[in-house]
């Protein structure tokens, strides 16, 4: 959309004076295109769909349009966005303009009344909810319906989650199409987003229509100095970080793909005396709160961030973004280093890459959509249920994770019409066959994703000085747009001291085995495992030694198991260590361990040689009665336990009645160790504390 002067000069002071109350600078000015949006709206100019990168201040546009709206007597602005919980910062400045604003989410359906009340009086300016509530039938009876008639605006932030192609697709986005078909015709739309390419574009017009006017900024950053690190050992990178997190400007971001890692890098940099902490999604809200108001406020160098710190959180003086290893698209890496240097002259962006990275990503690539035969196993296991199945139900049918049972019937839903339908807690078929354009869409969608993949390491190998250019050519910009860099590059050499500090961390770093305290829907067959487990038939709280495969304890764990069919005396003699750091209380008298008819030597051989070195007897109290798939090969706690039930047995009369620390090589879902400390001490022994060489990433991702 071209710069024009404004034609309503009233307007356009009211307009400048808002954006300074929303900003508090006495002397802002709108950026260019700001005003020009602005203006689209509020004189009913047709739909807009705003690309404009991070920190160009798309918020204000919508928040200011509404109140000029709101002014000229129209009716409230519906806003839905992924990011009510991160939205903080703007409604604040929305709050400083007059715009009032009122939440409807999963988290205070017991406001929704009183929301909508306010809806009906008059009261709410811009009424914020999440894609999600849209597909909610409660939601669209008690406030939707209410609004739909009034609505003078609908804003849908982040819309590329629309898009089948967007980086960050979200299924419920696609009720926003039988959201407009609702609204009064005359009701403005704006759709904004930064991460946008050329296919995600024409994709939007498919949705919101082809009369939608785009305005597209620049996607260059000069500020940026891009920078790619090659530091292929975990040990390295997290030395690096140590050596140099002091030399990089200002405060920022590490950004880490899995929620173990970001705990481990964090945990690591306190020891070295860097003032950072851990972000994730699996945070408590008041906690994540109070982390960005210390980044806000510079009182931490970094946070350790998954990309739950991302979309909606504002800080125009970040001095950098790092990335611990390679992100899976290009839109995804530009979205989340943007952040860095939007009100800063310099600012750095690195990326640190290495072994594995493309194993994570890979893997949330086949995550993003069910296989053809897990849909069907879905399918078929509702077709022998004619009353419907609930999700702990399929979990008994059908040997997949929760996770993506639920994100199966989450897609299934939303295709019209849906094979599924839906009364409750449960699902049932209905009588609509699943069309075969929806598995031509998921390999469309996927292999566009292992495009980006590839993308993403060809960018990690780029020299200095390539980067912003090559990011704007494959996001369909502009690369003359892209300009020098300013900055220095950082160093990319580790001290070898450190890294042996690393190794020496990593080993030290003990992880906990959390307590199981339910059975998975049941019974069993055999034992008739149901409800809560008893508090004196549980472990204890348990440790385990390293992570699988990490440069600490881990890789020499992988290399015992497969390698060698020998665990190591430096293993024994570390776990030995690790249990008198942890003193569980009360004080173990005996070890025990869980048999396997694949490795019968392996773990029995192991904990013989760790109870010799604490000085207590090893004692074979549990066998294995029958063979069973590896429990790896079971995908969700129901089957996990049905795969345990009844293949192991205890030796009544060497059970001790003493607390015991019950060995296993390896812990993922945790079910082994309980289901046999169960058995102790259902047999009579104290408290059970397992203990394990190595956590899989299942247990902590």
């Amino acid at each position: 959309m071209p710069a024009t002067a404004p034609t309503d000069h009233r307007a356009y002071c009211r307009a400048l004076d808002l954006l300074r109350a929303g900003t508090g600078n006495p002397n802002a000015t709108f950026r260019d295109g700001q005003w020009n949006a602005i203006r689209h709206l509020v004189d009913g100019d047709g739909r807009l769909l705003v690309v404009q990168k991070t920190g160009w201040g798309k918020s204000f546009v919508y928040f200011i349009a509404t109140k000029l709206l709101r002014e000229a007597g129209l009716g409230p602005t519906l806003l839905v966005s992924p990011l009510l919980a991160l939205m903080r910062n703007q409604i604040d400045a929305a709050s400083r303009m007059g715009v009032n604003a009122e939440t409807i989410n999963s988290t205070n359906q017991d406001d929704w009344r009183r929301v909508a009340d306010r809806v009906k009086a008059n009261e709410v300016d811009v009424l914020l909810i999440s894609p999600e509530r849209l597909a909610n039938a409660e939601f669209q009876a008690a406030v939707l319906d209410v609004v739909a008639s009034r609505v003078g605006m609908v804003v849908i932030d982040e819309a590329h989650c629309i898009s089948d192609w967007g980086h960050d697709f979200r299924p419920q986005y696609r009720q926003v199409e039988r959201l407009l078909r609702r609204l009064p015709a005359q009701s403005r739309l704006l759709a904004t987003t930064a991460t946008a390419n050329d296919r995600v574009i024409a994709d939007l017009r498919e949705v919101l229509g082809h009369g939608l006017t785009m305005s597209r900024g620049d996607l260059a950053r000069p500020s940026l100095t891009l920078q790619t690190i090659g530091l292929p050992d975990r040990a390295e990178r997290l030395a690096w970080l140590a050596d140099h997190l002091h030399a990089l400007p200002g405060s920022g971001i590490i950004y880490a793909l899995t929620k173990g890692d970001a705990y481990r890098i964090a945990a690591w940099l306190r020891l070295k005396g860097h003032a950072v902490d851990a972000y994730t999604g699996g945070d408590e809200n008041d906690r994540r709160i109070a982390l960005e108001q210390a980044l806000l406020e510079n009182r931490v160098k970094a946070l350790v961030a998954t990309s739950a710190l991302g979309m909606g959180f504002d800080k125009p003086d970040l001095g950098f973004v790092i990335h611990f290893q390679v992100p899976g698209s290009v839109v995804t890496y530009y979205q989340q280093v943007g952040r860095a240097g939007r009100a800063l002259d310099d600012a750095y962006g690195i990326l640190l890459h290495g072994r594995g990275d493309t194993d994570i990503t890979t893997w949330f690539i086949n995550a993003a959509f069910p296989a053809r035969k897990d849909v069907e196993a879905i399918l078929e296991a509702l077709r022998g249920a004619p009353d419907g199945m609930s999700v702990p139900d399929l979990e008994r049918a059908v040997n997949l994770g929760r996770g993506r049972i639920t994100h199966a019937l989450l897609l299934l839903g939303l295709e019209s019409p849906s094979p599924i339908a839906k009364e409750g807690a449960k699902y049932l078929l209905s009588p609509a066959a699943l069309p075969e354009a929806f598995w031509d869409r998921v390999t469309r969608i996927t292999n566009i994703r292992e495009t980006e993949q590839a993308q993403m390491q060809a960018y990690a190998v780029l020299p200095f000085g390539a980067h912003m250019r090559y990011l704007v050519d494959a996001l369909d910009g502009d690369p003359a747009d892209a300009t020098p860099t300013r900055l220095p590059p950082m160093p990319e050499t580790v001290s070898e001291a450190t890294v042996r500090e690393v190794v020496t961390f990593l080993r030290r770093t003990h992880l906990p085995i959390e307590v199981r305290r339910q059975w998975p829907a049941g019974p069993t067959p055999a034992w008739g495992l149901r409800g809560t487990i008893p508090a004196d038939k549980r472990a204890e709280e348990g440790r385990a030694l390293s992570l699988w495969g990490d440069a600490g304890w881990g890789d020499t764990v992988r290399r015992g198991k497969y390698d060698a069919n020998h665990f190591s005396n430096d293993l024994v003699e570390a776990c030995a260590g690790m249990i008198h750091d942890w003193q569980p209380r009360p004080a173990p008298t005996w070890v025990t361990f869980i048999p396997s008819l694949r490795h019968p030597d392996l773990v029995p051989t192991f904990a013989r040689r760790l109870a010799a070195i604490l000085g207590l007897p090893c004692v074979n109290a549990l066998t294995k009665v029958e063979e069973r798939p590896p429990q790896k090969e079971m995908q969700n706690s129901a089957q996990q336990v049905l795969n345990l039930d009844g293949a192991l047995a205890v030796a009544t009369d060497a059970v001790q009645s003493g607390p015991v620390i019950l060995v296993d090589d390896l812990v993922d879902s945790r079910w082994t160790l309980t289901v046999g400390a169960w058995l102790l001490r259902k047999s009579g022994s104290g408290a059970v504390f397992p203990v394990a060489l190595a956590q899989t990433t299942g247990s902590d991702e």
